[in-house]
């Protein structure tokens, strides 16, 4: 049989594609690598609460035509995002704010945070030479040294002073007791997990899974006039230049018999001497009732083929690398790349959505 389209890969971006092409009468192939649809934002039932199988997924946008896009896929809450931060078992409100700076001084007003921040940023004078000198220059010595740098340097595998200052070109800063995480007009979780959207998105699709299209990539090409490829790019293309470099996440998921582990979805635990950046408890996103509970504690670490790619690594040398793929990707006549490993880019889910759209619109389906 012949498709109009293999999708390679089953996240966003693709089930965009698999979406607006079932509804402009279009067949699809969907060929996943991993034993289940929804790439990163698949939610596993536990106990009846869903379960963020590869890290918290909240959904963020101040794109209209997005929002409206995902609420006719499902349903969604009105959680908002409000991280809290466990340094040595000091509790920070996140982002930072009058909340944070109250705790953290024992002040009152707006005037009297800035000032001392505006004070401790002071020690750093001329352009920051790496991150270290960055996050000071940006909020001041006391919040980086409790709030940033052993978060920042457990993230990255290295010492913040090693890290490029361009890393972090902001950090948050409220003068306001306002802890909503995002600045965008509207966010929440869908009701039902994730999971309901990418069923919708795939719904009329013919789907593969446990299937790596590389290794059988001629044959699955013939299947279809066109190929939405959202893998890595550099495996596409045998690591012709090199592999691109990303560091993944390791999770630690426990069930837990209580209702309620640490009364918040996300705590973050900034020291570098407790291994793990933070613990997510995922009943807390759609406001769980249930009996017991799942806690997850994030590990970051280099990556090595075979363990799944997250953030890439955006330096110069990833960058010119990238750029040697994307070169090599525009000669492809039936071949189209998106998402967030094909694009070698960090993308928040309304941007893979925007993303996909976009192409769409551009190719004309």
């Amino acid at each position: 049989m012949k498709y109009d389209y293999v999708l390679v890969g089953s996240g966003l971006y693709a089930g965009v594609w698999a979406h607006e092409a079932r509804k402009a009468g279009k067949t699809c192939l969907v060929v996943e690598k991993r034993n289940h649809i929804g790439g990163n934002v698949y939610c596993e039932d536990v106990e009846g609460i869903h379960v963020h199988k590869y890290g918290a997924h909240i959904f963020h946008t101040s794109d209209r035509e997005v929002w409206s896009y995902v609420n006719e896929l499902a349903e969604f809450n009105r959680y908002t995002n409000s991280p809290v931060a466990n340094y040595k078992g000091e509790m920070y409100n996140m982002p930072f704010n009058m909340n944070t700076f109250s705790k953290m001084w024992g002040i009152r007003t707006p005037a009297e945070a800035q000032a001392i921040i505006e004070e401790q940023r002071a020690a750093i004078s001329g352009e920051p030479k790496n991150l270290e000198e960055q996050a000071i220059r940006l909020v001041g010595t006391d919040i980086y040294q409790k709030l940033v740098k052993g978060y920042t340097e457990k993230q990255w595998g290295r010492d913040c002073k090693d890290l490029p200052a361009f890393i972090i070109r902001r950090l948050p800063v409220r003068f306001t007791y306002d802890n909503n995480y995002f600045n965008d007009l509207y966010q929440g979780i869908p009701i039902g997990g994730y999971n309901v959207i990418v069923n919708r998105l795939f719904e009329g699709c013919d789907v593969e899974t446990g299937v790596d299209y590389l290794e059988k990539k001629d044959f699955y090409d013939s299947l279809g006039e066109r190929v939405v490829y959202t893998g890595m790019i550099d495996a596409y293309y045998g690591n012709r230049f090199g592999k691109l470099e990303y560091r993944t996440v390791r999770f630690e998921t426990e069930l837990l018999d209580m209702e309620n582990y640490q009364g918040n979805a996300v705590i973050n635990y900034t020291d570098r001497e407790t291994p793990y950046t933070r613990i997510i408890e995922h009943k807390h996103f759609e406001f769980g009732a249930q009996e017991k509970t799942v806690i997850s504690r994030e590990y970051p670490s280099e990556w090595k083929e075979g363990m799944e790619a997250y953030y890439p690594v955006n330096d110069a040398r990833n960058q010119a690398l990238y750029q040697q793929y994307v070169q090599l990707a525009a000669k492809e006549e039936h071949v189209i790349f998106g998402g967030r490993l094909a694009e070698y880019k960090y993308y928040d889910m309304d941007k893979v959505i925007r993303s996909a759209l976009d192409r769409i619109g551009e190719l004309g389906i």
